[in-house]
């Protein structure tokens, strides 16, 4: 049988698609950990967007594993920090169409007492 180059294409183009993590598939993955969070929690979840007070396993659920960690040592301990690109194509008149952005999230706490408590932080990478 000889496979012409538009069928491989396609072939490539599915099999790329079918390994893309999005929430949805997250969420079902975790779906037991998932029906235990807050409605609101859940809502934000299935955004794929976080907030203040999101615990590791909830943002990761959003965001899927991050894309860099780092370490941070300060006097008040040793703190995480997960670094996501933002891959989506963006738009903008007149220049067309442009990939980056980026952002991080800095985990601010690592003590047992203390929730994990993720920021936002707009910044280049």
């Amino acid at each position: 049988m000889k496979l012409t180059p538009f069928f491989l294409a396609t072939l490539l183009l599915l099999g790329a698609t079918g390994c893309t993590s999005t929430p949805e598939r997250r969420i079902t993955k975790n779906d037991a950990a998932f029906s235990q969070w807050p409605a609101a929690v859940q809502e934000k979840v299935r955004a794929g967007q976080i907030d203040l007070g999101f615990t590791p396993e909830q943002v990761r659920t959003a965001l899927g594993g991050p894309d860099r960690k780092f370490a941070r040592t300060t006097n008040d301990g040793t703190s995480e920090i997960w670094a996501y690109r933002d891959d989506k194509p963006r738009f903008s008149f007149g220049i067309g169409l442009g990939f980056g952005g980026g952002g991080r999230l800095r985990r601010q706490s690592e003590s047992a007492q203390a929730p994990a408590i993720f920021e936002r932080m707009n910044a280049c990478m």
